[in-house]
This record gives C-alpha cells, structure tokens and sequence, in this order.
C-alpha cells in the first residue's frame, strides 16, 4: 500500500525521488521521506504527513547525492510519525531501507535482535529488517538479502542502500509489487507504473523472491537462489499524460470523464471480429462441465462480482455466487474442478484477493482474474486473465476501473451464456449492441454533471444516508455507497429496498437523504412502493431512473433520469451518475478527494 521509489544515475537524485513519490501519493500519504548516499554517508530525511510537508523540510538542505531511495507511508505498524516514517536504518546506519507490507513475524525476530544487542528507534516492522542486513552482511548484500529472505514471514518489497556502496541500490520482493526501468540519466525502482511513465517507456517487472541490483548504467537480476538472471522489459502503452492531472481539479474527476474511451478500448480488446473473448479458448471448453461461478474482490470491485454475478446467473442458468475476499480466503464455500472462481482486481496486488486465489488453486478450482495490470501477482498465477484498459487510476477512489471491469464481466456473462447454450445467437448479438453503446450513454451522463451537482445538496449538512434498491439496483446501491463514505465521509449504508419494513427503517429520521435505485422494469412498482415508504417517514429522496419510467415519475421533486439501456446494464450508467454525486458532494465539504483520510489505492497487506 505504500509507495517506493529509487534513483540513481547522472543527475541529482532527489528532484527524480519527490516527483516520484507524487506518483505515488495515492497508495499512502499519512508520511514520507528520502535517503540519499552523500560524502559516503547516508542521509535521510523524513516527515509526517504530506509529500508537500517533506519538500517543505528539503527545502533548506542542499542535498547533491546522485543515489537515493524514497518512500510515502500508509501506516500499518507504529503512528504515522516523524519518527516511524520511513527510511529506516539499522543500527550502526550501515543499512537504509524502504518497504511495503507487512512482516508477520517481527515481534520474535525483533526479540532476538535485541537480545543480540541490537536497538530500536521506531516501532515499525521494517527497521527489524534493517538490523537483519547488519546481522547477515558479511560484504555481500545479495548473500545478506538471501538470508533475511528465509526468514521473513509476511510481505514485502524492499529498496536497499548499503554505505559500502553508495552508488547502487537493491530491491527485492515477496507478495507485493517492485519494478524497475531504465532511460539515458539512470535507473529506477517503483512500487507503480505512475512513477516510472516520465522516464521509460519499458519497465521490468520482478517475480518472486527475485532481486535486482541497479546502478546509473545497467541493472542486473538475481533469482531466488542468488543466480544472475535474464529478464525481458515490458512496454508501458501509456501516454505520459495518463499520470497527470491536466486541466481537471482532481483525478477522479478526470478519471470520470475518461470512462466513455476506457469502455469502449476495453469493449474493443475483449471482442475479435464475432469471437469474444479468444484469448479464453481453453476456459471455454469448460463452460459445460461448471456447477458454479464464485465472482470473488475487495470494495468496488466487489460490488462488480455481485452485479456480474446477478447477469451471469440469469443468463447463464447457473449457481452464482459474490463474496468478499477476505471472508472467500476463511470461508469454507465448496470449491472443485467444476467450480470456476473469477478473481477482481485493479492492481493485481490485492492481498485478501491473492490469498483467495491461491486458496481456489488448491481447491482445484478453476481460476480467471479481471486485471487491469498486466503480469501483476493475481494475473501470473491465474490460469486465465482478462485485462481492462483503465490505464493508471489515481484517485484512490475507484471510478474507470470499477466500470471497466463491470463491461468485462457483463461480455463475460454474454459469452458465457451463449457457450453454454443458454442463449441464441441473436440473443446474445443483441446484447451485445447494446453493450457497445454504453461508452456513449456514460458520455451523456457525465454531460448532466451540473444536474449532479444540483442533487449533491441533497447531502447538505448531513452525516448519515441510505441508498436502496432491488436485484441490480441493489448491487449499484452498494457501489454508490461505498463511494459516497470513501471521499465524502458521510455514514451511508446500502440495503435492500425490500428488507426496510424489517428492522432498518426504524434508523430513518426526518430529512435523511434517500437516494433511490430504480431501474429493473419488473420491480419498478416495488421500488416505488418503498419511496412512499421513506418518504412518509420524513426522507428527502433522490431517484435514479431510465429516461422510459419518466410518466411515472412525475409528482416527485428529485429524479436523474438514465439513458434507457437493458436492466442487465443499468448498474454502470447508474454508477457513472453518483461517481459524479459523490464527487461533488466531497467538494462542497472541503474532503481531500483523491486521498481520502485513512485510505490507499492497492491493498497489498492483509
């Protein structure tokens, strides 16, 4: 969840670390700090909070080093202070490192250093791996990282310098993402595309317990075993920009607007001429032989499973089912070779998602992953994948990704059907156009954002609401939910329309925003029935609506209407309308939008 970036090479290296770590400021932002190899020393300087409030401490130090490492903290082991901040060194200061994860078994290993005679500044995981490099180094770093390898137990990516070599740096990981690049002024380590796109179009990517040495003309890789190995670059496909706010406010609202060209180039790659999906050939000669499909994610990308679910469900006459990774990796749901588990994940690094996969493959089941960056950890050890084309999502706040990946899982959900024989071939052609014009109906949407802007009042001066709807609805009652506390901080909950005469209606107080899904034509009158509901009860209601249940809408005050799509469909222009909601009801509340307190983008610990 944190960032790390590392440099050296011809030029200075701290400009390259803090521009890189604002690359990186979405996967923690609590601290920060940097440590450069200067005059054959190690200097490091660190800070709580903001990258802003590290370049505010830099700006008095005249700092020449060419090599240096740097790091944006989510706090997981110690306060968010100065002093837990990374860099962290070892005792004698031999050591400087940054790391991202977890360290599951620090407290004995932290023990036994002490009672070695080893000291502690923070109480942090990380310096335990620093004293364990001192421990180890005998003159070889790569032997040192061996050795602590084998003992660490958890995650972790970790840059390394080491004042015997002032010019070099060393990285390694197990279970969270490290890459590395290279262009005319140095080489690089990031734990994220985002910091390397200014400088390299080619990025190599390291596998498990692998090492890679970089130095201001080459990089070099070593396997588990400590061999040199070969590695082969992979080219980022993103224009420079893609990591750059431009005109817009925020990233998220930028990455709103993007969604109309993210659906269609994902819509693109996913189909060939009247074959969708063609990279699937080998999955789909299982179609008929699966009893179940387990659509299994973390947050929003949770909320896509439980959508993709209902439509795989209805059209492909079979058993699914939508869980949380977290509860999948504990859970005891009977899993087999008949069972297909469909794993969602922007990064590819999700940490509950990963164990749950690895949990399936166990299980024998069979394993697709909805990715959106290719050779991540969920993607090499899935047995199929299908990436998304979101490109680099900032805003720690989903927006593109979640659509992209619901507009995969629906053409999933159509191909599957249609495989299966569960649907005609015209069934699914028709379908499929309408699919294909969703990219242009988000387009409209986000054309009313003004009208979103107007319904964001309805969130004035509160701190509590309810989203509510039926089958699909409910599933975008969820996503919307979840987006109005991340950015927002408003205690909303999604439930079922149905279940409100059950118990949840008696938290309903006058005035409390109600925003309400209602886009199945079938359960449009139950839904309506549970607005009079609310609305008897002293709610200030929203509804989001298709554009055709307009003539029975007409007495109430607050309704968005939607492009009229298939009800399948509804739940992406519906998510579309409270991103843009959402957006700028955190606005009005001054939130931090693209880095909401206590949160980060990719989840790599548990």
């Amino acid at each position: 969840m944190c960032g790390i970036i590392g440099y050296t090479g011809r030029n200075k290296a701290v400009p390259y670390l803090i521009r890189g770590l604002e690359h990186l400021e979405y996967r923690g932002y609590d601290s920060s700090g940097i440590a450069v190899s200067e005059n054959g020393e190690i200097i490091t300087v660190k800070t709580s909070g903001r990258i802003k409030e590290l370049k505010n401490k830099l700006s008095g130090i005249e700092l020449r080093a060419k090599c240096g490492i740097g790091h944006t903290r989510w706090a997981t082991h110690g306060e968010p202070d100065d002093i837990n901040s990374h860099p962290h060194s070892s005792m004698s200061g031999l050591f400087t490192i940054v790391h991202n994860g977890i360290i599951e078994n620090y407290l004995p290993l932290k023990k036994e250093l002490i009672s070695e005679g080893f000291t502690f500044k923070s109480s942090t995981d990380t310096e335990v791996i620093a004293n364990l490099l001192e421990k180890y180094y005998e003159g070889d770093v790569l032997s040192a990282v061996k050795k602590c390898r084998n003992i660490l137990e958890g995650s972790y990516a970790i840059c390394i310098l080491c004042k015997d070599f002032p010019d070099v740096i060393f990285g390694t990981r197990k279970g969270s993402p490290l890459l590395c690049g290279k262009d005319r002024q140095g080489s690089f380590f990031s734990s994220d595309i985002p910091a390397l796109i200014p400088y390299t179009e080619n990025i190599f990517t390291l596998g498990e317990n692998e090492t890679a040495v970089i130095e201001k003309e080459k990089i070099c890789f070593y396997d588990s075993e400590g061999k040199k190995a070969e590695k082969t670059s992979e080219k980022i496909e993103l224009p420079r920009q893609s990591a750059e706010k431009g005109d817009f406010p925020h990233f998220m609202l930028k990455e709103i607007f993007e969604q109309p060209r993210v659906l269609k180039e994902t819509l693109d790659s996913l189909i060939s001429g009247e074959e969708l999906f063609p990279e699937l050939s080998e999955l789909k000669k299982s179609f008929f032989a699966l009893q179940k499909i387990c659509f299994v994610g973390c947050g929003s990308a949770y909320h896509a499973g439980l959508a993709a679910g209902i439509l795989t469900q209805k059209l492909g006459n079979i058993t699914c089912i939508a869980e949380t990774a977290s509860e999948f990796r504990y859970g005891n749901i009977p899993l087999d070779s008949k069972t297909l588990c469909i794993f969602i994940s922007q990064s590819g690094e999700t940490a509950d998602t990963l164990a749950a996969l690895l949990k399936a493959k166990e299980k024998k089941a069979k394993t697709l992953s909805v990715i959106n960056v290719p050779e991540s950890s969920i993607a090499r050890e899935s047995d199929s994948v299908i990436y998304t084309k979101a490109g680099p999502e900032i805003a720690v706040a989903t927006t593109k990704a979640y659509t992209a990946q619901l507009i995969s899982l629906y053409l999933f959900a159509l191909c599957f059907a249609h495989e299966r024989w569960q649907i005609k071939r015209s069934e699914r052609d028709l379908l499929l156009r309408e699919l294909r014009t969703l990219p242009e109906k988000v387009r409209k949407i986000i054309g009313q954002k003004d009208k979103a802007e107007l319904f964001s009042t309805l969130f004035d001066g509160k701190n509590e609401g309810w989203f509510i709807g039926r089958g699909n609805d409910f599933a975008a009652a969820m996503e919307g939910s979840l987006k109005m506390k991340e950015i927002s901080y408003i205690n909303t909950g999604a439930y079922p329309a149905g279940e409100l005469k059950h118990g949840t209606i008696s938290l309903l107080d006058k005035g409390t925003p109600v925003v309400t899904l209602c886009c199945e034509e079938r359960l449009f009158p139950k839904t309506f029935a549970n607005i009079k509901e609310v609305k008897a009860r002293g709610a200030k209601v929203l509804i989001l609506a298709k554009e055709s249940f307009a003539p029975s809408l007409t007495d109430e005050e607050n309704v968005f209407l939607l492009p009229d799509t298939a009800d399948e469909f509804a739940c992406l222009l519906q998510a579309v309308a409270l991103q843009l909601i959402s957006y700028y009801t955190a606005e009005k509340r001054g939130c931090d939008i693209d880095k909401p307190k206590n949160l980060a983008k990719s989840v790599t610990v548990e």
